[in-house]
């Protein structure tokens, strides 16, 4: 009986997915739930598992193929064996003076061509760290692994091989002469962007180019925070198994001040205002693959137990590429965090159609006046970026000194006052 292998069910905002790399080859056995292909989306990466136990006799979609929801990838002949031919046993042989490539110093599998790329450069592939889902290894990382491995004095192969013909080779440009006391690399490579990654673009572009943005700062003095966390941190772990950091008291600051300002919740469709009565926060994250922004749905009803512990299903997930596509979609406020990579300022953009983000940053100890005398605090600035088409700057300013007077005196938040 013969299957049909579709992709998988997208939804209404997602147009179409981009075929990665296939596991499994014409006339290949496979197991049920066995995965054969990912197909990348502009929000996640999406697996395609083998329906029942059989052999895969057609596939219709090759790798980087643009496809859409529902499309047939391939067909399976269920309950049927495979017997590769010689020359597909060759093809999935290693060459034979390269070291085996099954897989990392975890045993951790390789995309196939990762492999491919593994074997033609002799790689031992123990001494690479995989990337991608589950720990696989990806072509991205080979590239890489090969170009920490250049030596500083020494062109890469196909640079050598460049300058000995005088020519540029296949995919790199050409260097312009030098003088001699220059060393290193000069290899120029070109690669594809990912869906998620033109995605992230364009929707940068589109933020700047259809809306009014500006950005107002302010700071607050983290130290009321930092005590009340020190203190009851192991309590609170122990209780909801989950440890308790600073997100939860801005996404409850957030949801705070979006109630006394609701038109920083809302958005523009058209002529028309379109206002929310709850809140819906996106979290960055960062992940492999890049930014990732999963929503935490009706924050105003949730406690500090719920929201540290989805925040940190949200961040695991996204590490292991597993964020489900309905968990990136909607949103009306958006919280980033720079902070946890360093940055002291920045203006972050708002995520469309949505009108305002908050921007968390480094915590610093600075030197603060108070009452007359210079005392040390750990300061944090804010940053609220917003769309100045629908928010005016009284309503931005007056959001983030809300959200700095709930975090100074974190006993509001406690309280709703």
């Amino acid at each position: 009986m013969s299957i049909e292998i579709k992709v998988p069910v997208l939804p209404e905002s997602v147009a179409d997915a981009l075929m990665l790399d296939w596991n499994k080859a014409v006339g290949d056995s496979v197991s049920r739930d066995e995965i054969l292909v990912e197909v990348e989306t502009d929000k996640v990466v999406l697996e395609v598992p083998a329906p029942a136990d059989g052999v895969i006799t057609e596939i219709l979609q090759e790798s980087g193929a643009t496809v859409t929801s529902g499309q047939v990838l391939a067909r399976l002949a269920e309950g049927e064996v495979g017997q590769s031919t010689d020359a597909d046993q060759a093809s999935h042989q290693p060459v034979a003076e390269a070291p085996p490539a099954s897989g990392g110093a975890e045993g951790d599998p390789l995309s196939p061509s990762a492999q491919k790329m593994a074997e033609e450069h002799g790689l031992d592939v123990s001494r690479i760290s995989g990337t991608g889902r589950d720990g696989r290894i990806t072509k991205e990382d080979i590239l890489e692994h090969i170009a920490d491995s250049v030596a500083p004095d020494e062109p890469s192969a196909p640079v050598a091989a460049s300058v000995a013909e005088g020519a540029p080779s296949s995919g790199s440009v050409p260097a312009p002469t030098v003088s001699s006391g220059m060393t290193g690399s000069r290899e120029t490579k070109r690669e594809p962007m990912s869906r998620l990654r033109q995605t992230i673009a364009n929707r940068l572009v589109q933020s700047q180019q259809t809306a009014a943005l500006l950005t107002t700062f302010n700071e607050v003095n983290m130290q009321p925070v930092m005590e009340l966390r020190s203190k009851y941190k192991e309590a609170f772990e122990k209780k909801h198994g989950s440890r308790l950091g600073f997100m939860s008291f801005f996404v409850k600051a957030a949801v705070s001040a979006l109630e006394k300002f609701p038109l920083v919740n809302a958005y523009i469709d058209g002529t028309d205002i379109v206002r929310h009565s709850y809140a819906d926060i996106g979290i960055a994250v960062s992940s492999p693959r890049g930014l990732v922004v999963p929503v935490l749905r009706n924050c105003e009803s949730m406690g500090f137990a719920d929201i540290e512990g989805t925040i940190a299903d949200f961040g695991q997930r996204a590490k292991d590429g597993k964020i489900a596509m309905d968990e990136l979609i909607g949103g009306t406020f958006t919280i980033t965090n720079g902070g946890v990579f360093g940055s002291l300022v920045s203006t972050p953009i708002i995520n469309p159609p949505q009108s305002a983000i908050l921007g968390m940053h480094k915590i610093q100890e600075r030197p603060m006046a108070e009452n007359g005398e210079v005392v040390i605090r750990p300061m944090m600035y804010l940053a609220l970026s917003y769309d100045h088409r629908i928010v005016d700057g009284k309503e931005a300013v007056q959001f983030l000194v809300t959200i700095k007077d709930q975090l100074e005196d974190p006993a509001r938040l406690l309280l709703d006052v």
